[in-house]
C-alpha cells in the first residue's frame, strides 16, 4: 500500500512527497510564529535545494538565512549517526536540521508545535521517506510515544522548557521527560546558547529576549526563557541522571557554526576572529572579542566563555 492510499485510512495524516505529516494533536491554530514561513513556504515549493544560498543573498533576510542556510546543519552533520538509528527531533521548526537527520539516520521522528513551519520542513525535504512529523504541542504528544530512541536533539530547545512545561522545575522535569524516551545506551542531543557567552559581554544582545545583558545578570524577572553556563548545565544534566557528558563549542555559535570545538581540540590564539556575524539585530561593539578570546584561550578558559554549547549527554549504560 502507497503512502497516499495510508493516508486515506487515517484523516489525521497528510503526506507531502513523502513525509509524513501528523495532525491527531494539533489544535488547528499555530501559536508560534516570527511572521516568514508564507515566504519560506513559497521559497521550498518553487525553488530547489541549489538555490537556496543565492535566495539568501538576494533576500538579505534573517529568517530566511537562519531556516534555510546549510551551514545550520553543521552543528549535527559530523555525529555518527547510523541507518540503524532512530531519532525524536524535538522542535523542528522548518527543517534546518531535520534533512542532515534523516540523511544519516534511519528514521527521523519530528515533533513541532507549527503547522506553517511543518509543512516548509516537509516540502523541502519531500523526497525522503524516512521522516514523520507529529504537530502539536510537546507535552501532548509525548504520553503516547512508545518507542525508545538512539538519539533525541534539543537544538535551541532546552531553554524553552519554562514555557511549556507546567512544572515548579520545568527544565529538571523536561529533561526527565526525554530521558524516559531514551534506549539505555541512547544519546540527548542539546545545543543552546551558554548565558555568559563573550559576545554577550561584549555587547550582544540575548538572543531570546532582544535586551542586553540578561543573561548575564540572571534573566531576573524572565519565567519564559532561560539559558546556562557550563557549570550550570552540567548540574542541571547530571540531577537528571545524565552523567555521561561531552562538551562541544560552536563558533561563532551553535546556529551558524563554522566549527565546533572540543575539550580534546581547542582553538588557537588568532584562530577566533569571526566575531561581527550579527545578522538578527544591531550591538553595541564594546571590546574587541577577537583579543578577549586569544587571553581566554591562553589562560585555559575559551569553555567558560564560548558563545553556545553543544552538549551529547547519556546515561552512561554500557551494552
Amino acid at each position: 500500500m502507497n503512502n497516499q492510499e495510508d493516508s486515506s485510512l487515517d484523516s489525521n495524516i497528510e503526506y507531502i512527497g513523502q513525509v509524513a505529516l501528523d495532525y491527531k494533536y494539533y489544535s488547528g491554530k499555530d501559536l508560534y510564529s516570527d511572521g516568514s514561513e508564507e515566504e519560506l513556504l513559497d521559497i521550498v515549493r518553487h525553488h530547489g535545494k541549489e538555490e537556496y544560498n543565492r535566495i539568501i543573498d538576494e533576500k538579505n533576510s534573517w529568517p530566511v538565512l537562519y531556516h534555510l542556510s546549510d551551514i545550520r546543519g553543521n552543528i549535527v552533520d559530523w555525529i555518527p549517526f547510523t541507518k540503524e538509528d532512530s531519532v525524536l527531533e524535538i522542535g523542528a521548526g522548518c527543517g534546518a536540521i531535520t534533512g542532515v537527520l534523516a540523511k544519516h539516520a534511519g528514521h527521523v521522528d519530528c515533533i513541532e508545535l507549527s503547522r506553517a513551519r511543518s509543512l516548509v520542513n516537509a516540502e523541502r525535504h519531500k523526497e525522503f521517506d524516512n521522516i514523520k512529523i507529529t504537530v502539536g504541542n510537546f507535552q501532548d504528544i509525548e504520553k503516547d510515544i512508545e518507542k525508545k530512541y538512539d538519539y533525541i536533539t534539543l537544538i535551541g530547545v532546552l531553554e524553552y522548557a519554562a514555557s511549556y512545561i507546567n512544572s515548579k522545575t520545568p527544565y529538571d522535569e523536561f529533561l526527565n521527560i526525554i530521558k524516559s524516551h531514551l534506549k539505555p545506551t541512547g544519546k540527548i542531543v542539546i545545543a543552546i546558547e551558554n548565558k555568559y557567552g563573550l559576545k554577550y559581554w561584549a555587547g550582544c544582545r540575548e538572543d531570546h529576549l532582544g535586551t542586553y545583558f540578561s543573561g548575564i545578570e540572571g534573566y531576573v524577572g524572565v519565567d519564559s526563557v532561560k539559558t546556562f553556563s557550563k557549570n550550570g548545565l552540567i548540574k542541571l544534566l547530571t540531577t537528571a541522571g545524565l552523567e555521561d557528558l561531552s562538551f562541544y563549542y560552536p563558533y561563532p555559535d551553535y546556529k551558524l557554526p563554522l566549527s565546533i570545538y572540543s575539550d580534546d581540540f581547542l582553538p588557537q590564539p588568532k584562530s577566533l576572529i569571526n566575531n561581527l556575524r550579527n545578522f538578527d539585530s544591531d550591538r553595541m561593539l564594546i571590546f574587541d572579542e577577537s583579543k578577549v578570546f586569544d587571553n581566554l584561550i591562553e589562560d585555559g578558559m575559551f569553555d567558560i566563555f564560548s558563545n553556545s554549547f553543544l552538549v551529547i549527554a547519556g546515561m552512561g549504560v554500557q551494552v
